[in-house]
């Protein structure tokens, strides 16, 4: 089965460096190669916006005192065109904590600015997964590579929140204000920090809480010295139009893995793949409620219920895209020594081969897409209105899978281990 051939590398020393060493070597190829084309440097230019220029144009926008313009979106998509050339649109919802972050960015070539911060934000994901992996390294790395071709491909932050979510759950246990400073670094996408807030909170680690809440009050008082209270305004404003924008579908929502996207590439109604979207939130929640009380019950490791509060990280909200799934990598860590008596070969080669799908589906309907309309098609258009969203029924799918061992681990342990077998 696919789940033996996978996990029998960890056996073998030598076939885990030569998977982990091939892994590593396309990701580096892939970071220089994309090095030149966010800098522009080669005489084929791209004039396709991706998710790393809206980073560079934003970090512009502070230098110049602009900031207020990336929150209006009729602004915004003028300042997009006039960088890129092209009509893609890519709205700003960011809170101003992020802005901070990415205003170095402009003091760079666009090109040096991709490669500082992929190759940093990578390198310390890759460490936090190895130090959770163990063994299981080389094993996550395959299952991953999509996720990680298509993040370093689009520039995005996904390995910046893997690695914090990854910090949150090696330290939660005995580093609480370690775990509690990455949590409220979370505030660059608080969405998919729910999941680890909930587990805070239910877990009683008030010093862990107290930690992220001053992070977040503190990095707000700072935004608002820095940009002017206005700021906060703007940012609401953005979020507002983009809720009309994800419900009218200028989305690319075929990148999308929630449960909203799936539904709503597939024809239902927004009002009611929103209610679907705030049922699978419930579900995911009710999963992080399962596996702490196995873990009470020590049916199951104190990492396991961690490596669920980061799996349903990305389950929660309707804004979840596939370079958000490094999250996912961290989960699956944690949870790999149960899942080898929780699931049989049969579960763990759907559960690889899901993760596998949600990562890859996007990247090669990119591509598709790319090849059939040219490098300018414009994803958030008309263009992929036939293009289903398959990686959030991939993450359906994982959902359910999970919710199914979590429920049959409740069961006496004779039942449990004949299950297993």
């Amino acid at each position: 089965m696919f789940a033996e051939t996978l996990e029998a590398v960890q056996f073998s020393p030598s076939k885990r460096t030569i998977y982990v060493r091939f892994v590593l070597a396309t990701l580096a190829m892939m970071v220089l190669f994309k090095t030149y084309r966010f800098g522009r440097w080669s005489a084929w230019q791209v004039r396709e916006l991706s998710d790393f220029d809206a980073f560079y144009i934003v970090a512009q926008q502070i230098w110049r005192g602009q900031l207020d313009l990336v929150y209006r979106f009729e602004t915004l998509v003028k300042l997009q065109e006039a960088f890129a050339g092209s009509t893609s649109f890519m709205p700003w919802t960011y809170p101003p904590q992020f802005d901070l972050l990415v205003a170095p960015f402009a003091l760079l070539p666009a090109g040096i600015a991709y490669l500082l911060f992929i190759t940093a934000t990578l390198t310390a994901y890759l460490l936090a997964l190895r130090a959770i992996a163990g063994n299981n390294f080389a094993l996550i790395l395959v299952v991953l590579f999509p996720t990680l071709a298509i993040t370093v491909g689009c520039g995005q932050n996904g390995f910046l929140t893997g690695v914090l979510i990854g910090i949150i759950c090696l330290n939660v246990e005995r580093r609480q204000i370690v775990a509690g400073l990455a949590l409220g670094a979370m505030v660059i996408k608080p969405h998919l920090a729910i999941a680890a807030g909930v587990y805070m909170l239910a877990t009683r680690r008030w010093a862990a809480l107290a930690t992220a809440a001053a992070i977040v009050l503190a990095s707000s008082f700072l935004c608002t010295l820095v940009f002017g209270w206005q700021i906060w305004a703007g940012w609401l404003g953005a979020i507002r139009e983009s809720a009309i924008f994800l419900e009218r579908g200028f989305y690319p929502l075929f990148r999308m893995i929630s449960t909203y996207a799936a539904l709503g590439r597939a024809g239902v109604p927004p009002s009611i793949a929103f209610w679907a979207q705030a049922a699978a939130a419930c579900l995911a929640l009710s999963a992080i409620g399962l596996a702490l009380w196995l873990g009470a019950a020590r049916k199951t490791s104190p990492a396991f219920a961690l490596g669920v509060v980061a799996m349903v990280s990305v389950m929660i909200s309707p804004y979840a895209y596939d370079y958000d799934l490094p999250i996912v990598g961290i989960g699956l860590a944690l949870m790999l020594p149960d899942l080898a008596q929780m699931a049989n070969a049969r579960e763990r080669s759907v559960i690889y081969g899901l993760i596998l799908l949600a990562g890859a589906y996007g990247m090669l309907q990119s591509a598709r897409l790319a090849a059939q309309f040219g490098n300018e098609v414009d994803l958030t258009g008309m263009d992929d209105k036939f293009t289903p969203s398959i990686g959030g029924f991939a993450m359906m799918a994982l959902l359910a899978l999970l919710l199914k061992l979590l429920w049959r681990a409740t069961r006496p342990m004779p039942a449990l281990a004949q299950a297993a077998e």
